[in-house]
């Protein structure tokens, strides 16, 4: 096993499994639970799955697909998308999830966290954060699936969510999302630094190279992979496949 961990960050919207671009447009890669087959048969060390419409539609999440998930897949499973109590945490988890993923719901009620946190402990709670460049150059926090900008501040935000008792850190980049152009590194490391709990980097990454710079350079604890593990290139075709292993460890060692 990698000792860094390389998740597949897979959207959903609903039952269906998709891929967007810096957020916006979206292709259509399949179906979830096939997909979940090949991850089986690609022993990876966990799957990520965000539903990144179910706030801005104001669904619940889609139980009965996420039951279908937990029930074929072999590995770790983290789950993101409105969820808005602990509640609805508690059935996800319940069925099968490790791990839940909040992100504009921590944003609303910060307490919820550690509500979460309470009943299934601090590392069953992932604080989702999407961040965008402005045209200064500083960050910005973004909630309901980037269509808000807060006055947040990324750094203090993500003290703040460990403070109140997040496990772990999901790190966004909505410029880099799907562009396959690398991650934003600077607000990687900056966060992480700022930290003591994991860092995952998620958006950009497009080489097995930009892996071992998100790590080495950015610090990150872990790293999640969207484009490059459900299509065959940039601008190819889909194609559900994981990283060689023994070219990742080349990068990370």
């Amino acid at each position: 096993m990698l000792k860094v961990r390389i998740i597949p960050c897979l959207q959903l919207i609903d039952q269906s499994l998709v891929k967007t671009v810096q957020f916006r447009k979206y292709s259509y890669i399949g179906d979830p639970i096939n997909t979940v087959r090949i991850f089986n048969e690609l022993e990876v060390d966990e799957l990520c799955f965000l539903d990144i419409r179910a706030t801005v539609q104001k669904r619940t999440p889609n139980l009965k697909i996420l039951s279908e998930i937990a029930d074929e897949c072999f590995m770790p499973l983290s789950y993101g998308g409105g969820v808005k109590d602990a509640e609805m945490a508690k059935k996800i988890l319940s069925i099968g999830f490790e791990k839940i993923i909040i992100n504009t719901a921590a944003i609303e009620n910060p307490a919820l966290i550690m509500e979460i946190a309470k009943h299934s402990g601090n590392q069953s709670v992932i604080v989702s954060i999407d961040v965008k460049r402005s045209i200064w150059g500083g960050h910005a926090v973004y909630s309901n699936d980037g269509t808000i900008k807060t006055k947040l501040n990324p750094v203090e935000w993500a003290k703040q969510v460990e403070e109140s008792g997040a496990g772990e850190l999901l790190i966004t980049s909505m410029d880099q999302d799907g562009t396959w152009k690398g991650f934003d590194m600077e607000i990687i490391r900056n966060i992480s630094e700022a930290v003591s709990i994991p860092v995952i980097a998620n958006g950009g990454a497009g080489t097995v190279s930009d892996i071992g710079k998100a790590v080495q350079i950015g610090k990150a604890s872990a790293v999640a992979l969207g484009s490059m593990v459900v299509f065959q290139q940039k601008g190819m075709g889909v194609l559900v496949n994981f990283p060689d292993k023994k070219e990742l460890e080349g990068e990370l060692s």
